[in-house]
């Protein structure tokens, strides 16, 4: 005995060395009838990296939000762990650790045996919803492309982290009193989440008018090189599609050895400012101040988790632009106390989209995931913003709302399914009773002794 609490542990691992018998894995499940996976490698588990087949929690977790703000049935749920090793030498070195003890397979040999999971469960789930969580950078995005035509899938750190940020964004631009196509947006971190974001806040901006290259100009992402720009050698086909013309730049001080965010802050008037970046304080006094400065309401997400890693705190934010920054964050934050009132902080925590994403592609029957399903459930959300009728109030829903919140997004994400046609023709009146008639409700059935 170790001495250590004991775990329930469940859901399914599927490591490497069994690759050719996932689909036999796949039919040992305990319920033959499964609405929503959660699938990860355990390669990047929230702020805490590489943690291998022990990643398994996240899947476990995400799904008890499925039951508990979707209402998703949690016998219809399957956690799975893909084991393909880990480079974590602690765990490897833990006698209970319960995975494959091997370095991380990497490279063709780790698409291919992705490649063969999603072949398991085209063939043994073709209808269940596969929701793909904490993978890492290199492996996030080129699995959705790959694979988001193929079933009913989406990625949650890349799709979830846009559409509840863009959520909170069109509720602040709202409250700010400046249109979407006229922000300015400058955004520190370019990796999957942060492009992401930008992805889908383009794609309302050009919702609401501007063309592509209009839109694409008003963002100004920053890495730790520094700006993107079309002079850099080093961005993925992702960055440069967000990469500033050269010739834009040119002409600041600093551009030879690459911008940082102070240096874009000085130079336009941003509106916006978004942090995914994981890098502690990056969002200094003199930075807030200066944007403060050009902008009556500035809006500034600071969105890295947890909160050792978030780009400013949200009692310095509001101190240092005089209480008027519209304020979301990543992490928990309490309300901050300024000018005699309490100000709420919103948390941008994927606990609004994807328990609603998988309660409307069910109910909806939906047989993909469009981007413009996830642009339906990013403004559903925000047209719940208690801030559009009392500005003092969050950007986003308090948790209470959260379940009836869900059922708001769902049945927008399986109208829009229908529109797109990946589900069934309904009127809106029969989708909406779907949707209710899917939320489960935990409840003890009373019995009573028969009256004679």
């Amino acid at each position: 005995m170790s001495g250590r609490p004991t775990t329930w542990r469940r859901g399914l691992f599927i490591s490497y060395p069994l690759r050719d018998s996932i689909a036999t894995l796949l039919q040992n499940r305990p319920n033959p009838e499964v609405d929503v996976i959660v699938v990860t490698d355990g390669e990047r588990i929230l702020g805490i990296g590489d943690q291998g087949a022990g990643g398994l929690g996240i899947p476990i977790g995400k799904l008890s939000l499925y039951t508990l703000v979707g209402g998703i049935r949690p016998e219809r749920t399957l956690p799975i762990v893909l084991d393909v090793g880990t480079n974590n030498a602690e765990r490897l070195k833990d006698p209970e650790y319960l995975g494959w003890r091997h370095e991380r397979v990497t490279g063709q040999a780790y698409f291919d045996f992705v490649d063969q999971f999603v072949q398991a469960v085209k063939q043994e789930l073709p209808n269940t919803c596969l929701q793909w969580e904490d993978f890492a950078t290199p492996h996030a995005r080129p699995i959705l492309e790959r694979y988001r035509d193929q079933l009913l899938t989406f990625n949650d750190d890349i799709q979830g982290t846009a559409a509840v940020a863009l959520g909170a964004i069109l509720g602040a631009a709202q409250v700010a009193g400046r249109p979407l196509k006229d922000q300015q947006v400058v955004m520190l971190g370019a990796g999957s989440a942060g492009i992401g974001v930008a992805d889908f806040l383009r794609a309302a901006m050009r919702d609401a008018g501007l063309s592509d290259e209009d839109a694409r100009r008003r963002f100004w992402i920053v890495d730790k090189d520094g700006l993107l720009h079309s002079g850099r050698t080093d961005l993925t086909a992702e960055q440069r599609v967000y990469a500033q013309p050269q010739d834009r730049v040119s002409a600041w001080s600093s551009a030879r050895n690459g911008i940082g965010l102070a240096g874009v802050i000085a130079k336009i008037n941003a509106t916006i400012l978004i942090g995914l970046s994981t890098a502690r304080g990056a969002f200094s006094e003199s930075i807030v101040r200066e944007m403060a400065r050009k902008v009556e309401r500035p809006i500034i997400f600071p969105l890295s988790n947890p909160t050792s890693k978030s780009e400013a705190t949200a009692d310095d934010l509001i101190r240092w632009t005089d209480g008027r920054a519209l304020v979301a964050t990543g992490s928990p934050f309490a309300p901050v106390p300024y000018g005699g009132r309490q100000i709420p902080i919103a948390q941008c925590n994927n606990i609004y989209i994807f328990p609603a994403m998988g309660l409307g592609v069910v109910a909806s029957r939906a047989r993909r995931v469009t981007d413009a399903m996830i642009l339906a459930a990013a403004r559903a959300l925000g047209e719940k913003s208690p801030a559009l009728t009392d500005p003092s109030a969050s950007l986003l829903p308090a948790l209470p709302q959260l379940r009836e919140v869900a059922a708001h997004i769902a049945t927008a994400v399986g109208r829009q399914a229908q529109r797109d046609g990946v589900a069934p023709k309904t009127s809106d009146a029969e989708l909406g009773e779907r949707v209710t008639a899917t939320q489960w409700t935990p409840a003890y059935p009373s019995f009573a002794p028969s009256k004679k």
